[in-house]
């Protein structure tokens, strides 16, 4: 199975179709008459459709078992054809596009079991995804000229003694969301140095600034403070986001000092100083946070 653990649970939500098609006029009558044989076939394909949709990962090997939230069968005559709509609910990791076909596809399987004794010519046919929503392709874009730097707040890496590794995770996972990163500077945890370096770059126009390292609890550890004194519009959700996300996965991610917030016109996050930190606050806040953009843009208009 595809590993879904970095990603964040959100709305989800699909609307799959299927066309049940018969042969005459009494069929249609017997089915909204209720006269058919076998019973209720609206209800009895309902009934059919729900369990379908909850017994997904059951049956179709590579689906992740998913808390359903919802289901809904909608029925509409059209002639000789009845359209079903099948809309599933999920606030989880993945989408339910898969579980709302497989419930179209088995509402109108048995209303064929149920037709079939009194109709030899119904078909089954245009079972497909009607749209999804709350996955990747239901996230705008962020503009392309977004203009990006990284900072990397590290005494011993300034110093020539260490690598660093955060600063070029954000990067690489920034190129994910094809986003590229204009700047890219190292400097020591010295507070006025971060700073000076944050000013040069809110003052040259960059949008958005992520900052890595200088986190940490110990007193040396001031890129928090030093930030927090240059944001003039507080955005606490976004850190509280990428801290409860890091908590579900370890639970010393509570100890987070980040901050988040505009300076400015520029986007400034603190990130810990770990490859995987970083990684989590990418995968935690990404593409979600760029909405901030568009809203910006918004109010300009």
């Amino acid at each position: 199975m595809v590993d879904i653990t970095h990603k964040a649970s959100t709305l989800r939500v699909a609307t799959a179709q299927a066309v049940v098609q018969v042969s005459k006029v009494e069929t249609i009558e017997a089915i909204t008459n209720r006269t058919v044989p076998k019973g209720d076939v609206f209800e009895m394909a309902k009934a059919a459709g729900f369990l379908a949709v909850k017994k997904t990962p059951d049956l179709l090997p590579d689906c992740h078992p998913i808390p359903i939230e919802y289901t809904a069968v909608n029925y509409r005559v059209e002639g000789l054809e009845i359209v079903i709509e099948l809309i599933v609910k999920t606030i989880y990791k993945t989408g339910v596009e898969v579980e709302a076909m497989h419930g179209a596809s088995v509402v109108a399987l048995t209303m064929y079991d149920m037709l079939k004794p009194i109709d030899k010519g119904v078909e089954i046919k245009n079972i497909r995804l009607l749209e999804k929503k709350g996955g990747k392709s239901d996230r705008k874009a962020a503009p392309g000229d977004l203009k990006i730097a990284v900072l990397v707040c590290s005494d011993s890496i300034s110093n020539g003694n260490g690598e660093d590794k955060s600063g070029k995770k954000i990067i690489e996972k920034l190129e994910t969301f094809h986003l590229s990163v204009a700047d890219y500077v190292v400097v020591p945890d010295d507070k006025i140095t971060i700073q000076q370096q944050i000013l040069q770059w809110t003052n040259t126009g960059y949008q958005m600034i992520l900052i890595t390292g200088g986190t940490g609890l110990s007193r040396r550890d001031v890129t928090p403070e030093a930030v927090a004194e240059l944001i003039d519009r507080e955005i606490p959700g976004i850190a509280e986001a990428a801290r409860s996300y890091g908590q579900d996965r370890i639970p010393t991610a509570m100890l987070s000092r980040s901050v988040a917030g505009f300076s400015g016109d520029t986007l400034v996050l603190t990130m810990p100083g770990s490859t995987g930190g970083v990684t989590e606050y990418i995968d935690a806040l990404f593409p979600h946070i760029l909405h901030v953009f568009s809203v910006l843009e918004g109010a300009k208009h």
